[in-house]
């Protein structure tokens, strides 16, 4: 009898350990399909602002967390203009933080490679976590990307012994790895979508669509024995708009100011956002006068009303612009050289005006490029 009842007890407890690991298994299961399901959401994100929603809110109440933000170092505004291109602000991401540099936001950034768990401090951390109180514990996870680092995912949990420096980091190794392939992917697929012949910030067309539109409407000028015009703006003193409200307030002026030369343009001109604060529109078929007419039309509507930049702040700003205007001869043969002509001189006429005093017009008129003529052979 003692012998059955001990192997009863035995029979007893290991039938007990095994539904306990089999409680452990399905425990385990269950947390590797929640990670397994949210890596593919993170690398199925359509697009950058899906992706930061992903990795912020998503991620929180993935894992039941009390904190989740993003912090990424843009130090040229690559990231926001592209969020900006994709029809999203970053003010409406309030878990994303774009920042010029890591360097000061947490001490762990100098160093940070893996994955760092422990005790949330607040004069160490605040700036990861801004407006969060209570945070008793936290995680870092590193970005990496060709092995820089380009920011963070960080967790944080008013449980001081939710993350903890004893616990393993593999986990969060991987879900970095994920979620850094994931921000390339995106970021990737967004300059393709953007970067061929449009300006990521005004959605206007860039420098690289102007250097094939020149050579075209110089071609048809010629063959139509008429003349283009070129505008060449620039915003007076958009140095002072980025140093006293933000390269933010920048954007919007760049953006507004996009949209108020459109109003004044033809669908036939063709417009593009040269470089900086430097804006072009060729005007086919027109003369120099009709030019400086809505050059001067540009000018007023640009200065007619103030810009909103956001935080309750407004400023009024003004342009300079410069015209040149050219009428190729039926021989010209070197229509890229001729290109580059009418934009120099547009350039010279631009800093007549800002020479000038600024918030004007000033004209540089080319009446014909000469023919190019090929050397003959001796």
């Amino acid at each position: 009898m003692e012998v059955q009842k001990d192997l009863s007890d035995e029979l007893d407890q290991a039938n007990a350990k095994f539904a306990a690991l089999s409680d452990e298994f399905q425990r385990n299961m269950s947390i590797l399909r929640r990670s397994y399901e949210r890596e593919l959401t993170l690398l199925n994100a359509e697009d950058i602002a899906a992706l930061f929603r992903n990795m912020t809110k998503g991620l929180r109440e993935s894992y039941g967390l009390d904190k989740v933000t993003v912090v990424l170092a843009d130090p040229d505004h690559d990231l926001r203009h592209l969020l900006i291109a994709g029809g999203s602000e970053p003010d409406e991401l309030p878990d994303l933080q774009l920042v010029e540099a890591l360097t000061g936001l947490a001490p762990q950034y100098i160093a940070l490679r893996r994955p760092w768990l422990g005790p949330y401090k607040a004069s160490d951390h605040s700036l990861l976590f801004p407006g969060t109180l209570n945070m008793r514990s936290m995680a870092m996870i590193p970005l990496i990307h060709k092995g820089a680092l380009l920011g963070s995912i960080n967790f944080a949990s008013a449980d001081e012994l939710r993350f903890t420096r004893e616990h393993a980091t593999d986990f969060f190794t991987h879900l970095g790895v994920i979620a850094s392939f994931a921000l390339e992917n995106v970021v990737n697929r967004a300059r393709l979508l953007r970067s061929g012949f449009t300006d990521v910030l005004t959605g206007w067309n860039n420098r690289r669509y102007l250097q094939v539109r020149l050579v075209e409407e110089l071609a048809r000028a010629r063959r139509e024995a008429s003349s283009l015009v070129c505008l060449m703006l620039d915003i007076d003193h958009f140095k002072n708009v980025n140093d006293t409200f933000g390269h933010a307030a920048g954007d919007a002026v760049l953006r507004e100011l996009a949209q108020r030369i459109e109003s004044q343009v033809r669908v036939s001109d063709i417009a593009a956002r040269y470089g900086g604060e430097e804006f072009v529109v060729l005007l086919p078929g027109t003369d120099i006068d009709s030019g400086t007419l809505l050059a001067e039309r540009i000018r007023k509507v640009v200065s007619a009303n103030p810009i909103e930049i956001g935080g309750g702040n407004s400023i009024t700003i003004t342009v300079s612009i410069g015209i040149a205007s050219i009428a190729p001869i039926r021989d010209a043969d070197d229509l890229k050289t001729t290109g580059e002509s009418l934009l120099a001189r547009a350039d010279v006429a631009l800093y007549s005006a800002k020479s000038s005093g600024r918030d004007r017009v000033a004209t540089e008129k080319v009446d014909y490029m000469p023919a190019t003529h090929k050397s003959a052979s001796p």
